[in-house]
C-alpha cells in the first residue's frame, strides 16, 4: 500500500483513510513494537520481513519511541513507523519517576489512539520498555497480543504482559518453564528471528580475498557488537603477542566498534611491522556480517540473544565473554545455555587470564576433534528458520 496511508501526526487523523474500504477490509494488519536496543529491534524487523515474504499483502506498522534507535532503523528497512512518548523506569525511588510516569501515560494514550485507527489483527512485542504501552493498548482494545523473547531469561516487559498474551515465541528452551508463561495459551520455542542471509551465505575464496585473508588458515572473528566492547578489544590486544606464535596458522577479523577503532588498528599495525606473516582485517563495523560469519572458525564475542542466535545458526564455536552488568544477567545465562550443550566456552569478564583465552582459542582451532564437536553442538542449537516459523504462526493466528 502507498506509504501515505499512515501519518505519524496524531492531529491529522483523516490521512489514515486514504485507501479504499475494500482494500483495508481484506488485508491482514499487524502492529509490531520493540525498541531501545538493537537486540529488540532486529528481531522485530526479522519477523516483519518474514511476514512480507509469506504474504506480500500484509500491512505492517511499527510503533516505537520518538527519537529512539528504532525511529531510525525501522524506516531504513522500509517499514512504516509511528512514534510514541516513552521512558525507561528508574531502578530506585527518585523524582525522575514523575516524568517517567507522565511519559508512560502519554505513550499509552498515543498507542490507544493508534489502535483505534489502525484496527490491527494482532499486536506483537519484542521487548524493551517501548513495547509495554503498545501491548497494553492492544489488550485494552481487545486485540490479540503476542510476544517474542530473545534471551534465556524473561525481560521485564515481556514477563509482565505474558500473562495476557495469546502467543509467546521463545528463543531458548530454558525459558519455556518460566512462571511468566504459565497462563499463556500457546508457547513455542522458535529461536530468534534472524535474516536468512546470515545462515545461507556460502563460504568462498572470493570472501577471503575481499578481506585480505587466506583460505587455508583458521579464522578468528572478534566481535563486541555493533558498538564494540572495550573488554573484548582489550583482551584480544593483550592476546596478540601470544597468538603471533601461531601467525602462520591463524588469522583475525576484528570488529572494534567506532569508538576504539583507531587505537586497536594502531596495535595491529605495530604487530604487522614486526610480524608481516600475520593476517588480519580490523574494521569498526562490517555491514555484510554474513560474509564474515561464512569464513569464521571461532567467535570471540558477547552473548546477547541475537548474537547467540546468529552464531548457532551458522554453527560457529564461540568463546563468549558475556556482559556482566546486563539486567537480569541475560548474557551470562545465554552463554551458559550454549556452553552446556558443548557449543561454546564461557569466560566471565574480569575472571580470566589472557593465557586462558589463548589456550581456548588454540585448542578450538587447532584440535580438529574439538572443533568438529563444537561445530556440531552449535549447529544443533541453531534455528535459522525462526523468522519464517514465527511469521507462519502469526498469519495463521490472525
Amino acid at each position: 500500500m502507498d506509504s501515505k496511508f499512515y501519518d505519524t501526526n496524531l492531529s491529522d487523523t483523516n490521512s489514515l483513510y486514504q485507501t479504499t474500504v475494500e482494500e483495508w477490509a481484506t488485508q491482514k494488519k499487524v502492529v509490531i513494537a520493540g525498541g531501545g536496543t538493537g537486540g529488540h529491534i532486529y528481531p522485530a524487523i526479522g519477523i516483519a520481513q518474514a511476514l512480507q515474504r509469506l504474504d506480500a499483502t500484509v500491512d505492517i506498522v511499527f510503533i516505537g519511541g520518538r527519537d529512539r534507535l528504532e525511529s531510525k532503523l525501522i524506516p531504513q528497512h522500509g517499514f512504516r513507523f509511528m512514534p510514541i512518548s516513552v521512558a525507561g523506569f528508574p531502578r530506585r525511588l527518585t523524582l525522575q519517576w514523575v516524568s517517567v510516569l507522565w511519559k508512560a501515560f502519554r505513550g499509552l494514550h498515543q498507542s490507544l489512539h493508534y489502535m483505534k485507527q489502525l484496527k490491527p489483527d494482532i499486536v506483537i512485542g519484542t521487548g524493551g520498555y517501548v513495547s509495554g504501552p503498545v501491548l497494553l493498548a492492544g489488550l485494552l482494545r481487545r486485540i490479540p497480543v503476542a510476544i517474542q523473547e530473545q534471551n534465556a531469561s524473561v525481560g521485564l516487559t515481556n514477563g509482565v504482559l505474558a500473562r495476557w498474551a495469546k502467543m509467546a515465541y521463545l528463543a531458548m528452551a530454558s525459558v519455556h518453564n518460566s512462571n511468566s508463561f504459565r497462563h499463556t495459551p500457546s508457547v513455542e520455542v522458535t529461536g530468534n528471528p534472524i535474516r536468512p542471509a546470515i545462515a545461507t551465505f556460502q563460504k568462498s575464496e572470493a570472501t577471503y580475498r575481499k578481506f585480505g585473508l587466506f583460505p587455508e588458515r583458521k579464522t578468528i572473528f572478534v566481535m563486541g557488537g555493533s558498538q564494540g566492547a572495550h573488554a573484548i578489544n582489550d583482551a584480544i590486544v593483550a592476546a596478540l603477542p601470544y597468538l603471533l606464535e601461531f601467525a602462520d596458522q591463524l588469522q583475525i577479523v576484528h570488529q572494534t566498534g567506532a569508538a576504539e577503532a583507531a587505537a586497536v588498528q594502531a596495535v595491529y599495525h605495530d604487530k604487522l611491522e614486526s610480524h608481516p606473516e600475520l593476517r588480519c582485517c580490523v574494521q569498526p563495523f562490517f555491514d555484510t556480517i554474513e560474509e564474515i560469519y561464512s569464513i569464521a572458525d571461532v567467535m570471540v564475542c558477547r552473548a546477547g540473544g541475537m548474537t547467540v542466535a546468529e552464531v548457532t545458526a551458522c554453527g560457529i564455536p564461540a568463546i563468549f565473554i558475556p556482559l556482566p552488568s546486563q539486567t537480569g544477567n541475560d548474557q551470562v545465562l545465554n552463554a551458559h545455555a550454549v556452553a552446556e550443550k558443548g557449543g561454546a566456552v564461557v569466560l566471565e569478564q574480569g575472571m580470566f587470564t589472557v593465557e586462558t583465552l589463548v589456550q581456548n582459542l588454540v585448542n578450538i582451532l587447532l584440535d580438529e576433534n574439538t572443533h568438529e564437536r563444537m561445530v556440531a553442538a552449535s549447529r544443533a542449537l541453531g534455528k535459522p528458520h525462526a523468522s519464517d516459523h514465527i511469521a507462519t504462526s502469526i498469519l495463521s493466528f490472525t
